[in-house]
């Protein structure tokens, strides 16, 4: 399983955990959805379940449950602010087509 986390999406991830109070780390999965066919699904991961896989970058955990597996190979996961606006960047090598309003995403082969 290749997803990375870049340094700046830990920081952000780890803030946001310790906010919080609470939390192994970040849930990142997708689902159905939008004009395209997916959408990226984030949340906190207060447990583990039997199917998922967790990936530990820059000392936080990325939790993924087994049906996002193949839709998010290859991901990088990023933090970035532009202008007084901030946000997860998904840099998917898997996507070949978004919607115009970038809600949602198609994947190769669907």
């Amino acid at each position: 399983m290749s997803i990375t986390l870049t340094k700046s999406a830990a920081l952000q991830v780890q803030d946001q955990l310790d906010k919080r109070g609470k939390g192994l780390g970040l849930r990142l999965g997708v689902r159905e959805s939008g004009c395209s066919g997916y959408a990226y699904v984030i949340d906190f991961a207060d447990q583990l379940a039997e199917q998922d896989t967790v990936i530990e970058q820059h000392g936080v955990k990325v939790v993924i449950n087994q049906d996002s597996l193949s839709y998010l190979e290859g991901l990088e996961l990023d933090f970035a602010k532009e202008g007084i606006n901030s946000a997860f960047k998904f840099n998917n090598p898997n996507v070949v087509d978004a919607c115009g309003c970038g809600e949602s995403f198609t994947v190769d082969g669907e």
